[in-house]
């Protein structure tokens, strides 16, 4: 590949990743490529209804609203070591004021 072609293969894929950031609906490849998900486990997702869609009118083509996927993509946070700590802290010093066991 030449350089020309390879900076030709650079600027379309910037274009692309472009387009994708200043969409709000998504195709089945765009969520594939948001997500890093194949394509086949996201159609089991959608099988499943494990995944926000939508479908078209004749049901044949899937749509995906971005900002449903990047909340589906965030739903299970895991707390952080620091955070966790500080809520065991807070659960004692609240059990302890409740008369809880000593």
């Amino acid at each position: 590949m030449s350089e020309f072609e390879t900076i030709q293969s650079d600027l379309q894929e910037i274009k692309r990743l472009t387009l994708l950031g200043a969409k709000q609906v998504l195709t089945m490849s765009e969520v594939c490529l948001l997500t890093g998900l194949s394509k086949g486990y996201i159609y089991q997702l959608v099988g499943k209804k494990k995944i926000p869609h939508y479908k078209s009118e004749g049901g044949k083509i899937t749509y995906f609203r971005k900002s449903e996927i990047e909340d589906w993509l965030l739903r299970y946070r895991v707390a952080t070591a620091d955070e966790a700590e500080q809520s065991a802290i807070s659960y004692c010093v609240t059990k302890d004021k409740k008369g809880g066991d000593k």
